[in-house]
């Protein structure tokens, strides 16, 4: 279980929501400390490699009309967040080369580019990791399988907001879409 091998020219770092706003939630099982810690050092051993690094956030639009509100059983608290809110960690970066992808809802390939950046460079996999586990990991998770992208996941590269849905995410669904492996597999195995 521990081997995993990656072919460095075909894929791409996928760093879902490190930002200055999503930071300062409780995470589970992870501090979102230690995620951010676990995903820059997978960030500097892919650009160590020469490896494509996305760093993709949310940001709705400055009015948050594109912001999606369904009537639903449990809604999203209203709050109005600090300007820096949408800001990348700077552990994260980015650094020169590095692409920045906004989306404005969980998944990151809906209404963005990122489909189209990962195919125009040759990519067909990608390492995933980032928060939440349970919303904008794995809404992007199943739609890069639904796609067709070979996925790794960094379970100590990301963290949820409750443990149940973070678990069945990494324990059930990941499984079925990839491998699932520890931030040092992933860096042992740029490293051959």
């Amino acid at each position: 279980m521990s081997d995993v091998l990656i072919d460095k020219s075909k894929t791409a770092l996928v760093v879902i929501d490190l930002q200055k706003g999503i930071m300062g939630r409780q995470t589970v099982p992870y501090a979102s400390e230690m995620v951010v810690r676990n995903a820059a050092a997978l960030a500097a051993a892919f650009r160590q490699n020469g490896m494509p690094v996305f760093l993709v956030g949310v940001k709705p639009s400055p009015d948050w009309k594109d912001a999606l509100r369904p009537v639903a059983d449990t809604a999203w608290p209203a709050h109005t967040p600090p300007p820096d809110w949408a800001e990348i960690v700077p552990e994260m970066g980015p650094m020169q080369g590095d692409l920045v992808i906004t989306k404005r809802q969980w998944g990151a390939f809906y209404g963005t580019d990122l489909d189209l950046q990962l195919r125009r460079r040759g990519l067909t996999a990608i390492v995933l990791c980032g928060i939440a586990t349970e919303f904008g990991v794995e809404s992007t998770a199943r739609d890069a399988y639904e796609r067709g992208y070979q996925q790794v996941f960094a379970r100590d590269a990301m963290a949820g907001l409750h443990a149940e849905s973070h678990a069945n995410a990494v324990e059930r669904i990941f499984p079925r879409l990839g491998r699932v492996r520890g931030t040092e597999e992933i860096v042992a195995a740029l490293g051959r």
